[in-house]
Protein backbone atom coordinates (compact mmCIF):
# COMPACT_ATOMS: atom_id res chain seq x y z
CA UNK A 1 0.00 0.00 0.00
CA UNK A 2 1.64 3.10 -1.14
CA UNK A 3 1.80 6.28 1.69
CA UNK A 4 0.65 9.49 0.78
CA UNK A 5 3.44 11.98 0.95
CA UNK A 6 2.21 15.57 1.98
CA UNK A 7 4.74 18.28 0.02
CA UNK A 8 5.10 21.24 1.79
CA UNK A 9 7.63 23.54 0.62
CA UNK A 10 9.83 26.51 2.10
CA UNK A 11 10.08 29.96 0.59
CA UNK A 12 13.64 29.34 0.33
CA UNK A 13 13.27 25.75 -1.87
CA UNK A 14 10.21 27.21 -3.56
CA UNK A 15 12.45 30.21 -4.93
CA UNK A 16 15.21 27.66 -5.90
CA UNK A 17 12.88 25.64 -8.01
CA UNK A 18 11.53 28.77 -9.65
CA UNK A 19 14.70 29.98 -10.69
CA UNK A 20 15.75 26.44 -11.92
CA UNK A 21 12.87 26.45 -14.57
CA UNK A 22 13.02 29.82 -15.60
CA UNK A 23 17.04 29.02 -16.27
CA UNK A 24 16.65 26.08 -17.92
CA UNK A 25 20.14 25.50 -18.13
CA UNK A 26 19.33 21.95 -16.30
CA UNK A 27 18.73 17.98 -17.40
CA UNK A 28 15.14 17.78 -18.78
CA UNK A 29 14.62 15.12 -16.39
CA UNK A 30 15.51 17.28 -12.74
CA UNK A 31 13.25 20.27 -14.19
CA UNK A 32 10.38 17.99 -14.13
CA UNK A 33 11.32 16.31 -10.75
CA UNK A 34 11.27 20.53 -10.07
CA UNK A 35 7.82 21.06 -11.74
CA UNK A 36 6.62 18.01 -9.80
CA UNK A 37 7.10 19.31 -6.27
CA UNK A 38 5.85 22.67 -7.12
CA UNK A 39 2.73 21.42 -8.13
CA UNK A 40 2.12 18.75 -5.16
CA UNK A 41 3.29 22.07 -2.80
CA UNK A 42 0.11 23.77 -4.81
CA UNK A 43 -1.84 20.96 -4.09
CA UNK A 44 -2.09 19.54 -7.32
CA UNK A 45 -3.09 16.06 -7.23
CA UNK A 46 -0.74 13.20 -8.18
CA UNK A 47 -2.99 12.07 -11.56
CA UNK A 48 -3.07 16.18 -12.59
CA UNK A 49 0.47 16.11 -12.47
CA UNK A 50 1.57 13.05 -14.03
CA UNK A 51 -1.03 14.27 -17.04
CA UNK A 52 0.36 17.45 -17.03
CA UNK A 53 3.74 16.89 -16.86
CA UNK A 54 3.70 14.18 -19.12
CA UNK A 55 5.35 11.53 -16.46
CA UNK A 56 4.10 8.53 -14.84
CA UNK A 57 2.70 8.41 -11.40
CA UNK A 58 5.53 6.36 -10.51
CA UNK A 59 7.82 9.21 -10.99
CA UNK A 60 5.49 11.70 -9.12
CA UNK A 61 5.17 9.29 -6.47
CA UNK A 62 9.08 8.63 -6.08
CA UNK A 63 10.01 12.34 -6.58
CA UNK A 64 7.60 13.49 -3.60
CA UNK A 65 8.72 10.56 -1.61
CA UNK A 66 12.25 11.16 -1.75
CA UNK A 67 11.68 14.81 -0.76
CA UNK A 68 10.06 13.66 2.69
CA UNK A 69 12.04 11.16 3.16
CA UNK A 70 15.24 12.78 2.31
CA UNK A 71 15.72 16.78 1.07
CA UNK A 72 15.34 18.41 -1.67
CA UNK A 73 18.78 17.49 -3.35
CA UNK A 74 18.06 14.54 -3.26
CA UNK A 75 14.79 14.80 -4.48
CA UNK A 76 16.15 16.51 -7.61
CA UNK A 77 18.72 14.49 -7.84
CA UNK A 78 18.93 11.14 -10.54
CA UNK A 79 18.18 7.44 -8.17
CA UNK A 80 20.72 4.57 -8.83
CA UNK A 81 19.53 2.43 -11.76
CA UNK A 82 20.49 -0.97 -11.37
CA UNK A 83 22.24 -2.06 -14.83
CA UNK A 84 22.71 -5.06 -16.42
CA UNK A 85 25.37 -7.68 -15.97
CA UNK A 86 28.51 -6.70 -17.99
CA UNK A 87 28.75 -8.89 -21.29
CA UNK A 88 32.54 -9.83 -21.06
CA UNK A 89 34.42 -11.28 -17.95
CA UNK A 90 37.81 -9.87 -16.98
CA UNK A 91 39.69 -12.64 -19.00
CA UNK A 92 37.02 -11.67 -22.03
CA UNK A 93 37.92 -8.03 -22.18
CA UNK A 94 41.67 -8.97 -21.60
CA UNK A 95 41.76 -10.49 -24.74
CA UNK A 96 39.61 -8.27 -27.13
CA UNK A 97 42.22 -5.52 -25.56
CA UNK A 98 44.91 -7.53 -27.10
CA UNK A 99 42.86 -8.45 -29.85
CA UNK A 100 42.36 -4.88 -30.63
CA UNK A 101 46.03 -4.07 -30.19
CA UNK A 102 47.19 -7.00 -32.22
CA UNK A 103 47.94 -7.10 -36.18
CA UNK A 104 43.93 -7.19 -38.85
CA UNK A 105 42.96 -10.35 -40.34
CA UNK A 106 44.48 -10.55 -43.79
CA UNK A 107 42.60 -8.16 -46.70
CA UNK A 108 41.80 -5.63 -43.60
CA UNK A 109 44.33 -2.38 -43.45
CA UNK A 110 43.05 -1.77 -39.58
CA UNK A 111 39.85 -3.14 -36.93
CA UNK A 112 36.42 -2.36 -37.18
CA UNK A 113 33.78 -2.58 -34.45
CA UNK A 114 32.28 -5.13 -36.32
CA UNK A 115 35.16 -7.18 -36.95
CA UNK A 116 36.52 -7.06 -33.56
CA UNK A 117 33.09 -8.69 -32.26
CA UNK A 118 33.01 -11.42 -34.87
CA UNK A 119 36.67 -12.61 -33.70
CA UNK A 120 35.46 -12.06 -30.19
CA UNK A 121 32.61 -14.35 -30.70
CA UNK A 122 34.66 -16.86 -32.63
CA UNK A 123 37.08 -17.27 -29.42
CA UNK A 124 35.01 -17.51 -26.77
CA UNK A 125 31.34 -19.37 -26.15
CA UNK A 126 29.22 -15.59 -26.97
CA UNK A 127 26.55 -16.42 -29.75
CA UNK A 128 26.89 -13.11 -30.40
CA UNK A 129 28.54 -9.32 -29.33
CA UNK A 130 27.33 -5.97 -30.27
CA UNK A 131 29.24 -3.45 -31.16
CA UNK A 132 28.14 -0.70 -28.73
CA UNK A 133 29.85 -3.34 -25.93
CA UNK A 134 32.97 -3.71 -27.82
CA UNK A 135 32.92 0.19 -28.23
CA UNK A 136 32.54 0.50 -24.73
CA UNK A 137 35.11 -1.53 -23.32
CA UNK A 138 37.39 -0.31 -25.91
CA UNK A 139 36.92 3.28 -24.57
CA UNK A 140 37.42 2.33 -21.26
CA UNK A 141 40.61 0.99 -21.88
CA UNK A 142 41.31 4.15 -24.27
CA UNK A 143 41.60 1.88 -27.67
CA UNK A 144 40.82 3.34 -30.99
CA UNK A 145 42.24 0.41 -33.50
CA UNK A 146 40.51 2.07 -36.31
CA UNK A 147 42.55 5.02 -35.83
CA UNK A 148 46.66 6.05 -36.91
CA UNK A 149 48.70 8.51 -36.49
CA UNK A 150 52.06 9.25 -37.87
CA UNK A 151 54.90 9.70 -36.18
CA UNK A 152 59.09 10.02 -36.07
CA UNK A 153 61.25 9.25 -33.48
CA UNK A 154 64.64 10.83 -33.62
CA UNK A 155 67.68 9.51 -32.47
CA UNK A 156 68.77 12.20 -30.08
CA UNK A 157 72.48 12.76 -29.42
CA UNK A 158 74.90 15.00 -29.13
CA UNK A 159 74.67 15.78 -32.74
CA UNK A 160 70.94 16.55 -32.28
CA UNK A 161 71.02 18.40 -29.43
CA UNK A 162 73.93 20.57 -30.67
CA UNK A 163 71.89 21.46 -34.19
CA UNK A 164 68.42 22.05 -32.14
CA UNK A 165 70.27 24.19 -29.53
CA UNK A 166 72.23 26.29 -32.14
CA UNK A 167 68.95 26.93 -34.14
CA UNK A 168 67.12 27.92 -31.66
CA UNK A 169 69.52 30.41 -30.21
CA UNK A 170 69.28 32.01 -33.99
CA UNK A 171 65.58 32.51 -33.36
CA UNK A 172 66.40 33.72 -30.08
CA UNK A 173 68.78 36.45 -30.92
CA UNK A 174 67.83 39.74 -31.66
CA UNK A 175 67.05 41.21 -35.04
CA UNK A 176 70.27 42.14 -37.20
CA UNK A 177 69.94 43.46 -40.42
CA UNK A 178 73.67 42.95 -41.51
CA UNK A 179 73.09 39.32 -39.87
CA UNK A 180 69.52 38.09 -41.13
CA UNK A 181 68.09 34.69 -39.83
CA UNK A 182 66.13 33.31 -43.25
CA UNK A 183 64.50 29.73 -42.52
CA UNK A 184 64.62 27.75 -46.19
CA UNK A 185 62.80 24.54 -47.36
CA UNK A 186 61.14 23.30 -50.28
CA UNK A 187 57.40 21.67 -51.30
CA UNK A 188 56.07 20.11 -54.16
CA UNK A 189 52.67 21.51 -55.80
CA UNK A 190 50.39 19.15 -58.08
CA UNK A 191 49.43 21.11 -60.65
CA UNK A 192 45.48 19.63 -60.85
CA UNK A 193 42.87 21.24 -63.90
CA UNK A 194 39.39 21.07 -64.13
CA UNK A 195 37.87 18.73 -66.61
CA UNK A 196 34.17 20.76 -66.79
CA UNK A 197 33.88 24.15 -65.56
CA UNK A 198 32.67 24.47 -61.76
CA UNK A 199 28.74 25.21 -61.05
CA UNK A 200 29.59 28.64 -59.43
CA UNK A 201 28.16 29.04 -56.11
CA UNK A 202 24.44 31.12 -55.60
CA UNK A 203 22.03 31.90 -53.15
CA UNK A 204 21.13 29.16 -51.53
CA UNK A 205 24.04 26.92 -53.62
CA UNK A 206 26.96 26.25 -52.74
CA UNK A 207 29.77 25.95 -55.59
CA UNK A 208 30.43 22.80 -57.57
CA UNK A 209 33.46 21.04 -58.88
CA UNK A 210 33.34 17.92 -61.05
CA UNK A 211 35.21 15.29 -59.13
CA UNK A 212 37.08 14.19 -61.93
CA UNK A 213 40.22 16.31 -62.71
CA UNK A 214 43.07 16.45 -65.38
CA UNK A 215 46.63 15.88 -63.76
CA UNK A 216 48.58 18.91 -65.52
CA UNK A 217 52.25 17.60 -64.39
CA UNK A 218 54.18 18.78 -60.57
CA UNK A 219 56.21 22.06 -59.66
CA UNK A 220 58.64 22.77 -56.58
CA UNK A 221 57.97 25.54 -53.90
CA UNK A 222 61.74 27.14 -52.83
CA UNK A 223 59.82 29.04 -49.78
CA UNK A 224 62.07 31.20 -47.62
CA UNK A 225 61.22 33.30 -44.07
CA UNK A 226 62.67 36.03 -42.29
CA UNK A 227 63.06 34.78 -38.39
CA UNK A 228 62.74 38.16 -37.33
CA UNK A 229 60.86 40.18 -39.42
CA UNK A 230 57.20 39.94 -41.47
CA UNK A 231 59.15 38.77 -44.99
CA UNK A 232 58.57 35.75 -46.64
CA UNK A 233 59.29 34.95 -50.52
CA UNK A 234 57.71 31.67 -52.35
CA UNK A 235 59.90 30.95 -55.30
CA UNK A 236 58.24 28.59 -58.37
CA UNK A 237 60.55 26.00 -60.47
CA UNK A 238 60.11 23.14 -62.06
CA UNK A 239 62.63 20.79 -60.32
CA UNK A 240 64.61 20.71 -57.03
CA UNK A 241 67.90 19.94 -58.45
CA UNK A 242 71.18 21.36 -56.66
CA UNK A 243 71.53 23.98 -59.95
CA UNK A 244 68.13 25.05 -58.59
CA UNK A 245 69.07 25.48 -55.02
CA UNK A 246 71.99 27.11 -55.94
CA UNK A 247 69.81 29.91 -58.44
CA UNK A 248 67.62 30.49 -55.31
CA UNK A 249 70.59 31.21 -53.01
CA UNK A 250 72.03 33.88 -55.15
CA UNK A 251 68.83 35.31 -55.45
CA UNK A 252 68.75 35.45 -52.09
CA UNK A 253 72.11 37.35 -51.82
CA UNK A 254 72.33 39.80 -54.55
CA UNK A 255 68.21 40.67 -54.81
CA UNK A 256 66.43 39.87 -51.09
CA UNK A 257 69.54 40.67 -48.83
CA UNK A 258 72.13 42.90 -50.98
CA UNK A 259 73.21 45.17 -48.38
CA UNK A 260 73.77 41.82 -45.56
CA UNK A 261 77.34 41.14 -44.42
CA UNK A 262 76.29 37.34 -44.10
CA UNK A 263 73.03 35.89 -44.31
CA UNK A 264 72.44 32.75 -41.77
CA UNK A 265 70.51 30.11 -43.26
CA UNK A 266 68.34 27.47 -41.31
CA UNK A 267 67.22 24.34 -43.70
CA UNK A 268 67.10 20.42 -43.55
CA UNK A 269 69.59 17.88 -44.31
CA UNK A 270 68.58 17.39 -48.04
CA UNK A 271 71.47 16.39 -50.38
CA UNK A 272 71.38 19.55 -52.48
CA UNK A 273 71.29 21.56 -49.37
CA UNK A 274 75.23 21.84 -49.55
CA UNK A 275 78.11 24.21 -50.42
CA UNK A 276 79.13 22.14 -53.60
CA UNK A 277 75.82 23.30 -55.06
CA UNK A 278 76.71 26.46 -55.87
CA UNK A 279 80.11 25.09 -57.17
CA UNK A 280 77.96 23.20 -59.79
CA UNK A 281 75.83 25.69 -60.79
CA UNK A 282 78.37 28.81 -60.91
CA UNK A 283 82.16 29.27 -62.11
CA UNK A 284 84.33 28.74 -58.99
CA UNK A 285 84.73 32.60 -57.81
CA UNK A 286 81.32 33.14 -58.22
CA UNK A 287 80.10 30.34 -55.77
CA UNK A 288 83.33 31.52 -53.76
CA UNK A 289 81.65 34.97 -53.31
CA UNK A 290 78.40 33.44 -52.67
CA UNK A 291 79.53 31.42 -49.42
CA UNK A 292 81.37 34.07 -48.47
CA UNK A 293 77.90 35.55 -47.92
CA UNK A 294 75.86 32.64 -46.23
CA UNK A 295 76.13 30.76 -43.39
CA UNK A 296 74.38 27.43 -42.97
CA UNK A 297 72.59 26.21 -39.97
CA UNK A 298 71.18 22.68 -40.61
CA UNK A 299 68.08 20.98 -38.49
CA UNK A 300 68.52 17.95 -37.11
CA UNK A 301 67.61 14.51 -38.81
CA UNK A 302 63.50 14.11 -38.50
CA UNK A 303 63.20 17.43 -36.84
CA UNK A 304 61.39 19.54 -39.79
CA UNK A 305 59.45 21.26 -36.96
CA UNK A 306 62.26 23.11 -35.77
CA UNK A 307 62.35 25.01 -39.07
CA UNK A 308 60.36 28.06 -38.81
CA UNK A 309 59.61 27.90 -42.21
CA UNK A 310 57.05 25.16 -41.80
CA UNK A 311 54.82 26.96 -40.37
CA UNK A 312 54.54 29.20 -42.97
CA UNK A 313 53.72 26.41 -45.90
CA UNK A 314 51.68 25.13 -43.66
CA UNK A 315 49.70 28.41 -43.92
CA UNK A 316 50.36 29.00 -47.65
CA UNK A 317 48.93 25.62 -48.37
CA UNK A 318 45.56 26.70 -46.49
CA UNK A 319 45.19 29.97 -47.74
CA UNK A 320 46.13 29.92 -51.53
CA UNK A 321 46.80 26.73 -52.66
CA UNK A 322 43.92 24.27 -50.95
CA UNK A 323 42.27 24.37 -54.34
CA UNK A 324 42.80 23.30 -58.01
CA UNK A 325 44.86 25.13 -60.20
CA UNK A 326 46.06 24.39 -63.60
CA UNK A 327 49.22 26.14 -64.73
CA UNK A 328 52.55 27.56 -63.63
CA UNK A 329 51.85 30.56 -64.64
CA UNK A 330 48.53 30.79 -62.33
CA UNK A 331 50.10 29.43 -59.56
CA UNK A 332 53.04 32.07 -59.65
CA UNK A 333 50.38 34.69 -60.02
CA UNK A 334 48.19 33.55 -56.80
CA UNK A 335 51.41 33.04 -54.86
CA UNK A 336 52.25 36.16 -55.74
CA UNK A 337 49.19 37.97 -54.45
CA UNK A 338 48.96 35.71 -51.28
CA UNK A 339 52.78 37.08 -50.47
CA UNK A 340 52.10 40.54 -51.08
CA UNK A 341 49.17 40.73 -49.07
CA UNK A 342 50.86 38.67 -46.45
CA UNK A 343 54.34 40.75 -46.12
CA UNK A 344 52.30 44.06 -46.55
CA UNK A 345 50.11 43.01 -43.46
CA UNK A 346 53.36 42.22 -41.46
CA UNK A 347 52.79 39.16 -40.55
CA UNK A 348 55.56 36.77 -38.79
CA UNK A 349 55.50 33.66 -37.28
CA UNK A 350 56.10 34.22 -32.95
CA UNK A 351 58.72 31.10 -32.11
CA UNK A 352 58.11 30.74 -28.61
CA UNK A 353 60.17 27.71 -27.98
CA UNK A 354 64.26 28.20 -26.63
CA UNK A 355 67.17 26.45 -25.54
CA UNK A 356 65.81 27.40 -21.87
CA UNK A 357 62.36 25.00 -22.85
CA UNK A 358 64.12 22.34 -24.48
CA UNK A 359 66.33 21.68 -22.18
CA UNK A 360 63.34 21.59 -19.35
CA UNK A 361 60.94 19.88 -21.63
CA UNK A 362 62.80 17.14 -23.08
CA UNK A 363 66.11 16.65 -20.52
CA UNK A 364 65.14 13.19 -20.33
CA UNK A 365 65.89 12.99 -24.08
CA UNK A 366 69.42 14.95 -23.79
CA UNK A 367 72.72 12.41 -24.22
CA UNK A 368 73.98 11.52 -20.22
CA UNK A 369 77.28 12.60 -20.09
CA UNK A 370 79.35 12.45 -17.40
CA UNK A 371 80.62 15.77 -15.22
CA UNK A 372 83.62 17.46 -16.87
CA UNK A 373 86.91 16.67 -14.67
CA UNK A 374 88.22 19.68 -12.77
CA UNK A 375 91.54 21.26 -14.77
CA UNK A 376 94.43 20.23 -12.81
CA UNK A 377 96.21 23.39 -10.79
CA UNK A 378 98.52 25.68 -13.49
CA UNK A 379 97.05 24.08 -17.35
Amino acid sequence: MNICYRIELSEAERTQLQTMLSGGKQAARKLKRAQILLAADAGVSDETIAESIAVGGSTVYRTKRRFVEGNLERALSEEPRPGAARKLSGPEEALLVATACAKPPAGRARWTLELLAGEIVRLTQHNSLSRETVRRRLAENALKPWQQKMWCVPKIDGEYVARMEDVLDLYAAPSDPQHPVVCFDESPVQLIGETRPPLPAAPGQIECIDYEYRRCGTVNLFVMVDAHRPWRRVKVSEQRTACDFARCMRELVDVDFPQAERIRVVMDNLSTHTPGALYEAFPAAEAHRLLGRLEYHFTPKHASWLNMVEIEIGVLKGQCLDRRIATREGLEREIAAWERERNAAGVRVRWMFTTENARVKMGRAYPKTASPEPLAKGS
